[in-house]
């Protein structure tokens, strides 16, 4: 399936929330306690929160539509607005999220072929990521697409202080 990148404005803030909320309570809801859970969607998906995200000048969000349909989103950070500095002539992907009834369908290559050409445009060298040491298949996913493990840091959700492993790939 073919989807339709949409840039993601704070006319969007409540779709995004939402999507955000379902998908990473989907991938990791029952991995951790729902107090964590709780916690984590409320601080991270807070109005507050987004708004500042989206307005970062380094952050970009993209919706992907399916059917007419908000199928998942991608977060991407440069220069300063990244979760770890790794470096001017970076690009971290910070999130690539599916809603689950469009998984498997390529959307999420269609984001990571997306990502490498936003990092092209800006004169990125590099692009990275952090990947939970639990989420086996987006492992799986960006080893395939030619990730390599260079570190690992820690994620905090809730009270939970997770390690999250940092793959880098260099760009053509």
């Amino acid at each position: 399936m073919t989807g339709k990148i949409k840039s993601c404005t704070l006319a969007d803030l409540e779709t995004l929330q939402r999507v955000s909320r379902a998908t990473f309570a989907d991938t990791f809801g029952a991995a951790n306690t729902p107090a964590d859970l709780a916690e984590y969607l409320d601080t991270a998906y807070s109005d507050a929160q987004l708004t500042q995200e989206m307005q970062q000048p380094t952050t970009r969000f993209e919706f992907i539509l399916a059917d007419g349909q908000v199928a998942g989103y991608l977060k991407l950070n440069w220069g300063a607005s990244q979760s770890e500095h790794r470096g001017s002539a970076t690009l971290e992907i910070e999130r690539i999220y599916i809603l689950p009834a469009f998984k498997r369908q390529g959307l999420g290559r269609q984001f990571y072929d997306y990502a490498v050409a936003t990092a092209k445009q800006l004169g990125c060298r590099t692009i990275w990521l952090g990947v939970w040491e639990h989420n086996e298949p987006a492992q799986k996913f960006y080893q395939r697409l030619g990730f390599q493990q260079v570190g690992d840091h820690v994620f905090q959700l809730g009270t939970d202080a997770q390690r999250d492993l940092i793959l880098e790939k260099t760009l053509v």
